[in-house]
């Protein structure tokens, strides 16, 4: 999609602080981390939500979540992580684009504020 913020960061045209990438992902430090440890994990291929995947694309939702589990072994997160998708406006998914966040580094309230 033309003017989807993670599709400009996915293809090269915004830059961003990449942590890991392969042919079907690409993981980036947060601009506005809520965690010592806040990363985006994206797929290349745009899906708007997790409410998107499909028997058709859900490999690439699985694709992501390899990579975040990658992702976690490389930052040595032993102690835990969070992991979060927003799904919708209500949910407070403000980027159109199917994304998790890899929250850690603290401990975590087990209540979402």
């Amino acid at each position: 999609m033309s003017d989807c913020l993670f599709c400009k960061i996915a293809a090269g045209e915004i830059p961003s602080d990449k942590v890991y990438e392969n042919d079907d992902v690409l993981a980036f430090n947060d601009i506005n981390p809520q965690a010592p440890v806040h990363i985006l994990v994206i797929p290349k291929t745009h899906i708007d939500s997790v409410g998107e995947v499909t028997p058709e694309n859900s490999h690439i939702a699985a694709r992501c979540l390899e990579a975040v589990a990658e992702i976690a072994r490389e930052k040595d997160l032993k102690n835990g992580f969070r992991l979060i998708s927003n799904c919708g406006e209500d949910a407070g998914q403000t980027v159109k684009h199917m994304h998790f966040h890899i929250l850690a580094g603290i401990p975590l309230d087990e209540k979402v504020k």
